[in-house]
């Protein structure tokens, strides 16, 4: 894995957007679609929001994804898997960058056929605390007109990532705004934010 961190971590410094494919095995990530499709199966995902602090509001013409939070609580075998990965990148983003992470927080994201979310940044406006940005796909056999790309903005310039299965995509969470296309057909991901206390 040190290699696949090694090219993420080099993809941002290069790019101000680290790509990496694999990063979640097909394993792993077939398990992790399982668990986000059960979910969503048994009506336990709830609308996203935006805002923080009890300031949260719900808006489907500005996003209308999905969302379930990930915890270690849950006991779940594959989640854990997923959060022991994160623990060891962290330590390797921490020991080569000195990044100074101290924690982070992730969710199952599911976009429903039609679904969007429009340009944004990840931090909010009274909380500075999230650093890093992470998008983790979870779409096998993701086709150009599924739709569903991330856009990430730079001043006149659009980079399109589409959502292909096992890729990540990292980036500075007060930097770049983004925004997820109109999807196609039902679009997952688990997403997440690098933290500093």
């Amino acid at each position: 894995m040190q290699t696949i961190f090694d090219s993420l971590i080099t993809s941002f410094i290069d790019h101000n957007v680290g790509i990496a494919d694999h990063f979640l095995s097909d394993a792993l990530a077939a398990h992790l679609k399982e668990n986000l499709t059960t979910l969503y199966a048994e009506n336990r995902l709830r609308s996203a929001g935006t805002g923080s602090d009890g300031q949260v509001v719900q808006n489907k013409r500005v996003r209308s994804d999905l969302i379930y939070w990930l915890d270690r609580q849950h006991n779940d075998r594959y989640e854990n898997d997923f959060f022991d990965l994160m623990d060891r990148f962290v330590r390797h983003l921490n020991q080569t960058c000195y990044t100074g992470i101290t924690g982070y927080e992730f969710h199952y994201t599911l976009y429903e056929t039609g679904s969007f979310y429009q340009k944004h940044l990840d931090q909010f406006r009274n909380n500075d605390s999230r650093k890093y940005s992470m998008i983790l796909y979870l779409n096998a056999d993701w086709q150009e007109d599924d739709g569903g790309e991330l856009c990430i903005h730079r001043g006149d310039t659009i980079q399109h990532i589409a959502p292909v299965n096992g890729k990540i995509v990292f980036f500075k969470s007060n930097e770049l705004e983004h925004e997820v296309l109109r999807t196609n057909k039902p679009r997952m991901s688990i997403t997440g934010w690098l933290k500093v206390n």
